[in-house]
């Protein structure tokens, strides 16, 4: 496999603080990357059977195994690593070199996809691995993306605005040099540390450079501001896909009942660690839906209210302050990270790797985990929560509202108009004309002896709201719902199929797997 390096240089210091830690120490758990593979590897050995049953029987049985293990193997290996260095000028004056990655995992898909993440700990190891990830989930809600990631070696809250510009701008054109980006080619988007200020950065940048004469160039990169072409709903995307997720296993009899749950999310209590865009979101709208946020854990403390705490307004109270610590809706909780062990129905990791893992994962009171992070249990902690009862929605499929969405986007910039324009005033002429014609039918069958009388037809508040037509953030919900409602059937499936019981995280990898085989093996993206 071909990798890209270039000459590895010392990452400059900077007296940033580093995340949360609440990560295993080492031992027997293993490191991220190593954990995404193990997990590859466990879902991949169940499917090799029947993968060569179903293999083109144009060569022996013998053969067949041999082509199937190699594709597997493929499938599982990163494709390329860009590795670059280079220089920037703080704003005292001082030089610092900046170390960052992009890795595409797989090309079975073009473009490729993934976010850009500003990290003081990430290395490329951290990259691979979560490019690997963004293959798997792509297939498993079945977007047609090869799997990628970027990583930046810095705390970008030890960086001046100017400075995190300079950063992001020169990273685009090393990418842009390398053919790394590009609408047809490889698609970033915002991780941990990014936002669409940054992605802005990255699409000016790449329009006055490589894309100047190119008539989608905004499809460069995804999670855009709104001026500048992105899509409404999709800052809050991961968020919602997380609430999506959770409603489809608790609104299954079988499941919420094998949890000791009543169906639906009502009354349902939840606890999410991490209260960044995801958290909020994914807080929001569970709330919504009548669930009880009960604690909240970051990285300067923990509060715990078990009446609920209003998301919103706690959200309004950590941007005004900078923090959680000491909102007045909650108590503070000591110590902070056991918080991660309160009594609950639902708990969320939605902050960084490795937050459950041997040491920790037997402490677990929740019903079910649902990974609004990557990769935050490891291959151990997964093991002890599945013997202990407790169901884990994996991250391949929980968090992957953010890249469905994206998709969302890339397809409204390449297509160079927004959802609903084309039809929403005709929709909305069309339920009243409806509507009317409703009324007119009713006076005439039953106003015969009063004549001139009318008889009103009122719509619902609901059905009021729709009446106006399906705009873009419309759309975009109902076309996440729908995805991720058909990714959790065929992860029920999956699990019924290969007696899987609790390990959803392999029904997932399986499902993922075996599209991305099926592709590979069609279409002779390798030699067999």
């Amino acid at each position: 496999m071909l990798r890209i390096l270039a000459p590895r240089a010392a990452v400059g210091v900077c007296s940033a603080r580093r995340c949360l830690s609440l990560k295993s120490d080492g031992g027997s758990d293993q490191r991220f990357h190593e954990t995404t593979e193990g997990f590859y590897n466990k879902a991949s050995v169940l499917l090799v059977d029947e993968l060569v049953a179903g293999y083109p029987r144009r060569v022996g049985i013998e053969e067949r195994q041999h082509r199937v293990r190699g594709i597997l193997n493929s499938i599982r290996e990163c494709n390329f690593v860009l590795e670059v260095n280079f220089p920037i000028r703080r704003d005292n004056g001082d030089f610092e070199i900046i170390s960052a990655w992009r890795a595409q995992h797989s090309l079975h898909r073009t473009p490729c996809k993934g976010g850009i993440r500003f990290a003081p700990s990430v290395t490329k190891n951290d990259v691979k691995a979560l490019a690997s990830l963004m293959t798997y989930k792509c297939a498993l809600v079945d977007v047609p993306f090869g799997g990628a990631k970027a990583g930046i070696a810095i705390d970008p809250t030890a960086y001046s605005a100017v400075e995190l510009e300079k950063i992001t701008r020169r990273f685009a054109v090393e990418l842009a040099k390398k053919n790394f980006i590009g609408p047809g080619v490889d698609v970033p988007a915002p991780d941990m540390g990014t936002s669409e200020r940054e992605m802005g950065w990255i699409v000016d940048t790449y329009l006055n450079t490589h894309g100047s004469s190119d008539l989608n160039a905004h499809a460069c990169v995804t999670g855009k501001p709104i001026t500048l072409f992105g899509i409404h709903g999709r800052t809050s995307a991961t968020g919602r896909g997380i609430y999506f997720a959770v409603k489809n296993f608790l609104d299954d009899v079988s499941y919420a009942g094998r949890l000791g749950l009543s169906t639906g999310l009502k009354g349902k209590t939840f606890v999410v660690q991490g209260f960044g865009n995801v958290g909020y979101h994914s807080s929001h709208y569970l709330r919504k839906a009548q669930a009880r946020l009960i604690g909240v854990l970051e990285i300067d403390g923990s509060i715990y209210n078990p009446n609920g705490i209003d998301p919103e307004d706690l959200l309004k109270y950590k941007t005004e302050h900078g923090t959680i610590v000491g909102y007045p809706g909650a108590q503070e909780f000591q110590p902070a990270g056991d918080l991660l062990f309160a009594q609950c129905d639902i708990l969320i990791p939605a902050a960084v790797e490795g937050v459950l893992h041997r040491d920790n994962a037997d402490r677990v009171l929740a019903k079910l985990v649902v990974e609004g992070a990557n990769g935050p249990t490891t291959v151990e902690a997964d093991r002890i929560l599945q013997s202990k009862g407790v169901l884990v929605l994996p991250d391949l499929f929980a968090n992957a509202g953010g890249v469905t969405v994206s998709y969302f986007e890339w397809l409204k910039n390449l297509n160079h108009v927004s959802y609903g324009r084309l039809m929403l005033k005709y929709e909305k002429d069309s339920n009243y004309h409806l509507l009317r014609s409703v009324q007119e039918s009713l006076e005439r069958k039953f106003s015969k002896k009063q004549q001139g009388s009318e008889i009103p037809i009122t719509p619902s508040p609901e059905y009021e709201l729709r009446m106006a037509g399906a705009g873009e953030k419309d759309i975009v919900s109902s076309g996440l719902d729908w995805t991720m409602n058909k990714a959790a059937r065929e992860m029920m499936h999956t699990a019924a199929r290969y007696n899987l019981g609790w390990d959803l995280r392999t029904a997932a990898y399986a499902t993922a797997i075996e599209k991305v085989f099926w592709v590979y093996t069609m279409s002779g993206l390798i030699f067999v």
